[in-house]
């Protein structure tokens, strides 16, 4: 049995052990925190043409897909995410600047050799890499082809991919000889790599763009990043890998959903294993809706028509975020935010400044963490085709108005890889209850003439501002 003295002197050189060991690590910990603050890594995936309800957990009417699934079991699912204008360069330049494309200029889908992104619009390459973070886009760039805006110049510090749409080449289905005056190039680092893409490199592009992805991830995984992952699929023309060739059973446009899905797993499982999923945002989307013209090599939406039009078939995107850091998991949000509002928001949650041109997106970060009372910062959405501009959303979602114009609709579907044909409709000035008919089906103008005006009203002065009318 210890003396009262020698077990008093034991209790206090535990407790001064204890303290010890408690400066110590706290004040480790202090220092690391100061010198190396923890700041949240970024992943984009951003498909191409790929139908609302192609992927669970927004449609289930085809395929399993469970590596989307297990993202939204880790994350929030968002149903009213929308991008401003539903053709590829538009709407990627909108996701990476956070500007309208009434703002950057940058209408449509560019062809080869097109100028692009004015380079005095900062994408979220540049202005994440000025603030240290390591940054890569690795896929289908789509704004821009001549050596100043592609995507090696513009912040992105590692690249491989297509300059634009995987159609743009000699087999078009529609103008071969037209697009074959350029060849279909890969480049990777700002060099060609593959000067004359073939349909054995398009079966690989999917897994080529994960690989990089993957590998990006490992060797960057005690700093901060930004890893932007635009797919080439689900843009016809569509190929797949032998792995995933007749994998689903329902055709080709399944099998390369599935491979996307496969893709998702990848990026997803790769975070795990480096142990820093629970500080990365994985940000799911796709540049606009499903080109139904193509038939059975097109995706699903259920909603009003589809790309190439300002109806919710195609400005509205399915869209999951994880970040088990700020995201609650298996959670679902209806509420409304857009593909501009991106850069703000990230930069946020970054503490970066924002870019010195002026922008259009908000920091909604109070919407997607689920802050009680929050509201979004938008009094409204403008959602425009080409150069055209063709209405607005309230910023809550409630209200579509529709101004005057011609849009195209399907008259008949093609298939096999060959497009059918459009019909061409015209809407005059329509407003919509987007909570009580989210599929634009009744024009309700007459019913709320306050609101209607209100949106009249800020449609002119968005038309002024934008389009100089």
């Amino acid at each position: 049995m210890q003396s009262p003295i020698n077990m008093k002197t034991n209790r206090l050189f535990y407790i001064l052990v204890f303290f010890v060991i408690s400066f110590t690590f706290t004040g480790f910990t202090g220092c690391n925190r100061e010198k190396n603050p923890v700041r949240p890594n970024v992943v984009i995936i951003f498909l191409d043409d790929s139908g609302w309800a192609d992927f669970e957990p927004f449609g289930d009417e085809v395929i399993r897909t469970p590596h989307v699934s297990r993202l939204a079991e880790e994350g929030m699912v968002f149903h009213n995410f929308y991008v401003p204008q539903a053709i590829c360069s538009a709407s990627r330049s909108a996701l990476i600047t956070g500007c309208y494309p009434g703002r950057t200029k940058v209408f449509g889908a560019h062809g080869p050799n097109a100028w692009g992104l004015d380079t005095t619009f900062a994408t979220m390459g540049e202005v994440f890499s000025r603030a240290g973070y390591a940054t890569a886009a690795f896929g289908k760039w789509h704004c821009g082809d001549q050596p100043e805006t592609r995507s090696y110049a513009r912040g992105y510090q590692e690249t491989c991919g297509l300059m634009y749409s995987n159609d743009m080449w000699k087999y078009h289905p529609g103008n071969p000889e037209y697009w074959g005056q350029w060849p279909l190039r890969y480049w990777e680092n700002g060099k060609v790599t593959i000067q004359d893409v073939g349909h054995e490199d398009q079966k690989h592009l999917t897994q080529w763009y994960t690989e990089h992805a993957v590998d990006f991830i490992h060797r960057h995984q005690d700093s901060a990043f930004l890893l932007y992952v635009p797919h080439n699929m689900a843009h016809v023309p569509l190929h797949c890998s032998d792995a995933f060739e007749g994998k689903s059973g329902k055709g080709l446009y399944w099998d390369v959903i599935l491979e996307l899905d496969w893709s998702v797993g990848q990026i997803n499982q790769a975070l795990k294993d480096c142990g820093i999923d629970r500080r990365t945002i994985v940000i799911f989307t796709s540049d606009n809706g499903p080109w139904i013209v193509y038939g059975d090599h097109a995706g699903i939406t259920p909603f009003r028509e589809a790309k190439g039009t300002s109806f919710d078939g195609g400005v509205r995107s399915a869209c999951i975020m994880k970040y088990p850091d700020g995201i609650k998991a298996g959670t679902v949000s209806t509420t409304t935010i857009g593909s501009v509002d991106l850069l703000p928001t990230l930069c946020h949650l970054a503490g970066i400044p924002l870019p010195e041109n002026e922008i259009d997106g908000e920091n909604v970060w109070d919407l997607i963490s689920g802050v009680k009372g929050a509201t979004n910062p938008h009094t409204y959405y403008a959602f425009s085709n080409n150069r055209n501009f063709e209405g607005i959303m309230s910023g809550d979602g409630r209200w579509k108005l529709h101004l005057p114009h011609d849009y195209r609709t399907l008259d008949s579907a093609g298939s096999g890889g060959f497009p059918g044909k459009y019909a061409i409709m015209h809407i005059d000035t329509a407003l919509f209850d987007m909570e009580t008919d989210p599929y634009e089906t009744t024009n309700v103008i007459a019913d709320h003439p306050d609101i209607t005006s209100e949106l009249l009203r800020l449609a002119e002065e968005h038309r002024r501002h934008f389009y100089g009318e």
